[in-house]
């Protein structure tokens, strides 16, 4: 039997490939509080919320609607995104030229009000969500079996990641978001309606963390703690990253769940904390984060 460093080779590559599982979905969530901070400058407390408003609109759409998982796949991030912008239209804009403190506190309520509401009328019990048809079965690598649905996951939150980021920073539509948050009355004075850019970016950040949830819904138990359980450690791996690196997101969350899934080889009891440790030693050393900019 092969080992690495006195662990089975198929142990070892199967913890590797449930930590890059889980560092997709810690890239996509960090890659949308990125998004909402680097350009809006808004600490999104609600963002756990609404990834498990995704995975929950994913479940119950299945078991009401008759809505499959494909059909939820491109329609639940839409509608949990037209709720995002219809949250930062009648609220978040309100307190847009306070303190970045006061967005945190909303935010952070909103995201129990959500959650809340959802534990009184289904219970905090999770329920499971069908992996779907065309992505069952596995891969049979030799060293270990890969679930096709894991590597599905893989490819497609890298692929939103990519193209995310893309987007931003190499396409005129970025140039002109980022422009727009950082002179805005420059870019109103070209006919450019920088409130709609403002609210189009915060819908996006929300859209991209209820794919997360769509993505998850047949991996993970769906209740509504799956998102709060999951914002703190995306919070630590944001700031490793850098506050608003959106490139720096995606590596980190990436990096991060590599590093948890090894951990859990090695040293298990350590697995729960490691991204935070890893965090306290990046402030220390870089506190603007690893691709963050230095004030």
């Amino acid at each position: 039997m092969t080992m690495i460093f006195g662990v089975p080779l198929a142990v070892f590559m199967g913890q590797l490939m449930l930590g890059l599982i889980n560092g997709a979905f810690y890239a996509l969530l960090s890659l949308g509080l990125a998004v909402i901070f680097g350009l809006l400058k808004i600490v999104n407390f609600a963002h756990g919320a609404m990834y498990m408003l995704g995975a929950f609109a994913t479940l119950l759409g299945m078991r009401y609607l008759g809505i499959g998982y494909w059909v939820a796949l491109l329609l639940v991030p839409i509608v949990v995104g037209g709720l995002g912008m219809v949250i930062e239209r009648l609220i978040l804009r309100r307190i847009a030229h306070l303190d970045h403190l006061y967005g945190l506190l909303l935010t952070f309520g909103l995201a129990l009000i959500f959650e809340g509401t959802l534990i009184n009328v289904f219970g905090v019990s999770g329920s499971s969500y069908p992996t779907p048809a065309a992505l069952q079965g596995g891969f049979q690598l030799g060293f270990m079996f890969l679930p096709t649905y894991r590597a599905w996951v893989l490819v497609a939150a890298l692929a939103v990641c990519l193209g995310t980021w893309y987007v931003i920073e190499r396409t005129r539509l970025g140039a002109y978001l980022r422009a727009g948050t950082e002179n805005p009355a420059l870019m109103q004075a070209f006919g450019v309606n920088v409130p709609l850019l403002v609210t189009l970016t915060y819908g996006f950040g929300v859209a991209l963390a209820a794919f997360a949830g769509v993505l998850a819904a047949p991996l993970y138990p769906v209740s509504p703690t799956m998102g709060s359980s999951l914002l703190i450690v995306v919070f630590a791996v944001v700031v490793i990253g850098g506050m608003g690196s959106i490139l720096g997101a995606v590596l980190t969350g990436l990096g991060m769940g590599l590093i948890e899934g090894l951990t859990k080889v090695y040293y298990p009891e350590a697995a729960n904390t490691v991204i935070f440790l890893v965090m306290i030693l990046v402030l220390m050393l870089r506190p603007a984060g690893l691709f963050g900019k230095e004030a």
